[in-house]
């Protein structure tokens, strides 16, 4: 059964409010279990990743102005299933200017129901995992980055340890241009990360500076973790003690440190390298 679309023109509407909430309180997602994905792309990621939509809004100003290549119809381009019995709100530019950051997309925001990200829930479906883990990133722009270059590499898993950004952060989303779908991802503290990770017999490998080998020096071929810090703050205590080995990234240049998801992406990339070159 579809839903015709509700007209909303005010964006004092009530919903309008709520869903401005959604948007920008970590709290409300938490409390109503729903996040907000704006345009296309980052909609059918999510879906194509399981996840279930509540409602959509649209502005038709600006969807009827996309090429009919590109669109059939108000939600065109979005499976039929997926807005079959949920409701769809036709907004006015005035209030889709409310409720979107970006210009270029499609016209189209969801709001979607989020998932259970804890370790119990976490499916591993290789024997041979390869993990990245970052301990208490807090920049939205970071943790995208990150999870782009998980995505890439085509990670096993991504763990968030000791967050502090959500992860339906609308910056996160934006900036991981979806890859916070695409990913398999957990989270937890670094004491329970490291409990799993011993656990299910993955070796953790950690970028620590003090007492650190070469990253090329490391074999990663067999069930893996390479776990990155912050630039500011590195990797705690917690992580030295539970490393096999800590691993560095040569510096040659005056500047000390590099950004938390290029290291990352260095590291990921030597892992995958030796991988692939390896024996079957």
């Amino acid at each position: 059964m579809k839903h015709e679309p509700i007209l909303v023109s005010s964006t004092s509407n009530g919903l309008i409010k709520q869903l401005v909430q959604w948007q920008e309180k970590s709290r409300a997602r938490k409390k109503d279990g729903v996040f907000v994905i704006e345009g296309l792309r980052e909609i059918h990621r999510a879906l194509d990743a399981g996840y279930q939509g509540s409602m959509y809004f649209y502005c038709p100003e600006i969807t009827n102005n996309v090429s009919a290549s590109q669109m059939e119809g108000p939600l065109a381009g979005l499976p039929e299933q997926a807005t079959q019995g949920i409701k769809t709100y036709s907004v006015s530019l005035n209030v889709y200017k409310k409720i979107a950051y970006r210009d270029s997309t499609e016209g189209i925001v969801g709001v979607f129901k989020t998932k259970d990200h804890s370790l119990e829930q976490l499916k591993l479906k290789t024997k041979n995992p390869l993990i990245l883990v970052a301990e208490a990133p807090e920049k939205p722009g970071n943790i995208g980055a990150l999870l782009r270059t998980a995505d890439a590499a085509g990670v096993d898993a991504f763990l968030l340890a000791n967050p502090k950004t959500d992860l339906y952060n609308p910056n996160i989303i934006r900036s991981s241009v979806g890859g916070v779908f695409t990913t398999n991802i957990a989270t937890g503290s670094t004491e329970q990360i490291i409990d799993y990770l011993k656990t299910q017999n993955i070796v953790i490998y950690s970028a620590i500076l003090q007492e650190a080998i070469p990253y090329t020096d490391v074999d990663y071929t067999k069930p893996s973790a390479i776990v990155v810090g912050t630039e500011a703050d590195g990797l705690s205590e917690t992580w030295r003690l539970a490393s096999k080995a800590k691993v560095k990234i040569p510096m040659h240049g005056t500047i000390d440190s590099m950004n938390v998801s290029v290291s990352a992406g260095i590291l990921i990339y030597e892992a995958v390298r030796q991988r692939m070159a390896a024996p079957n």
